[in-house]
Formats: structure tokens, C-alpha cells, sequence
């Protein structure tokens, strides 16, 4: 499906039926990042996945404005209302993590549960930000200098990442091309709108959060699990997961494991709410 939101084309993937869900993928991702746990959601759910601005198959408008997480949560709401969907249960990775945090402050009403895997509040210190924000902006000019290949290449080189070395060769493969369906300019803009250091810190928010929260993290991603850690002790309804034998992106790395937790907390809730 391709719809116009606020003067820029999305592609979203809608699938099944049911209460919807809606996923957000994380950076140099897409909709089909989320293929397994979609299989698994859509025979109870509605799962509602775009692919964000910048990315796959959505425009990239090359103003870096365009990219802020004000206007990425302004779109994503007026998806949800082009769509007459009215409330949601909202999932986010990474980057996706971070904007479905920001929706959840937004317009928590139509929120009814939230996940985040491996994501942050943000940066809670002004000068970390800013060094951050240097750093993404090197990043994007890499981008656009070099081409979408060898940011691919520098991007699989993160130790972040290091635990996918041992995946089999033909998901790090699948994985590669859809990264390299990207573009240089949707990618530099959207790290310049969207990354960690343009991003207002949450941290001193988080107790105000009164949606069911779900964070999950991998344990060989010990930053995060440290950030899902802390988040969990400020959020007053927050489960934290940690998930064995799986880094940064737990959907990529231990597929199985990951949908069965979000299957089970989605649905027993609904379960909850329906006696």
C-alpha cells in the first residue's frame, strides 16, 4: 500500500487482521525488517509496518527538517488516521524504538501497550548530544560522499553488530540487500532529522509513561540492557526481557524467541482486557 501523509508518499505493509499493532523499524532498515514476527502477529493481528521517511520504499525529501521527530511522529499519526485506526499496541526497534517513545508522549491515547527493543530515552547529557550529533552529521556526509555500499559496509563493521558474524550467510545476506535498497540522501537526511544526538533526552519523562511498557534487550548487547535497565526503574508499568544469545537486534538474531515474547505480552493483555 502507498499512501501521501502530509505531502511525502509512504509504503506500508498492511497485513492480517485483528487488533492492530503497529512496527517501526530501525535505521538503514524497512517494513520487511519485521517478516517474522509479522508471520506470527497477523493470524490474531492487524500489523501496520511502513517504512519510514528516508527509507525503502517511502519518499526522502531531501530537507533534513523534514526529518525531526516532531514531524516523523505528526506523519505516523496522521497514517494511523488515514487508516481510521483509532488506538494501537506500538513496537519499535532502534531508531523506530526511539520515534515510537516520542508517539507514546505525543498521543498516548492512542497507544494501548508499548514495546521497545533495544531503544533509548536519548541522551540525557547536552554536551554527549552534541558530540553525538557531530558524529551522525560526519556520518551523513560519509553517506552522501561515498554511496549506499560502502556505508553498508562501514555500518556491518559496528560492534554493535558484532554478534550477527554468527548468523547464517543467507540471512546477513538478506539483511545486506535490504540496507542497500536505500538511498544516500534518504539515509544522510533522516540520520541528520532523526539521530540520537537531534533527539530531545525522555530521561527525566519517563516517570510520567503510564502505558504498559515492554523493553527488551539482548544479553550480549550489554549497553543496552544497561539503558533497558534503568529505563525499567523509571517507568512505573515496565517488564524488562533480556534475551540470551542475541546482540543489538534480537528480531534479526533470535527471531523465534523475540516473537514469541511480543506475541504472548500482546496477547495476554487483550485476553486481560476482554474477561
Amino acid at each position: 500500500m502507498r499512501l501521501t501523509i502530509n505531502q511525502n508518499e509512504y509504503a506500508i505493509d498492511v497485513s492480517g487482521y485483528g487488533p492492530p499493532a503497529l512496527l517501526l523499524h530501525g535505521f538503514a532498515g524497512s517494513s520487511a525488517d519485521w517478516s517474522m514476527v509479522t508471520q506470527m502477529l497477523t493470524s490474531e493481528h492487524t500489523v501496520i509496518a511502513p517504512d519510514l521517511l528516508g527509507h525503502g520504499r517511502s519518499a526522502a525529501p531531501p530537507e533534513p527538517e523534514r526529518y525531526t521527530m516532531e514531524r516523523c511522529v505528526a506523519d505516523l499519526l496522521a497514517l494511523l488516521d488515514a487508516l481510521a485506526i483509532a488506538q494501537i499496541d506500538l513496537l519499535g526497534y532502534s531508531m523506530g524504538g526511539r520515534i515510537a517513545l516520542h508517539l507514546a508522549f505525543a498521543a498516548p491515547h492512542r497507544c494501548r501497550r508499548l514495546i521497545l527493543e533495544s531503544a533509548s530515552p536519548g541522551l540525557a547529557d547536552p554536551a554527549e548530544r552534541a558530540a553525538r550529533a557531530a558524529d551522525d552529521e560526519a556520518l551523513a556526509a560519509r553517506i552522501e560522499r561515498n554511496g549506499i555500499e560502502r556505508f553498508v559496509d562501514e555500518w556491518e563493521r559496528l560492534p554493535l553488530f558484532a554478534s550477527q558474524s554468527r548468523l547464517p550467510q543467507a540471512v546477513r545476506d538478506a539483511q545486506r540487500a535490504r540496507r542497500l535498497h536505500n538511498t544516500p540522501r534518504g539515509l544522510a537526511s533522516a540520520l541528520r532529522g532523526l539521530g540520537t544526538g537531534r533527539q530531545r533526552s525522555l530521561w527525566d519523562d519517563l516517570h510520567r509513561l503510564q502505558l504498559p511498557t515492554l523493553l527488551i534487550t539482548g544479553a550480549l548487547d550489554p549497553k543496552f540492557c544497561a539503558v533497558g535497565a534503568a529505563m525499567a526503574e523509571r517507568i512505573s508499568n515496565a517488564e524488562h526481557v533480556i534475551v540470551l544469545d542475541a546482540g543489538h537486534n534480537l528480531h534479526l538474531e533470535q527471531p523465534q524467541a523475540f516473537a514469541e515474547i511480543v506475541v504472548r505480552y500482546i496477547e495476554s493483555d487483550h485476553r486481560a482486557d476482554a474477561q
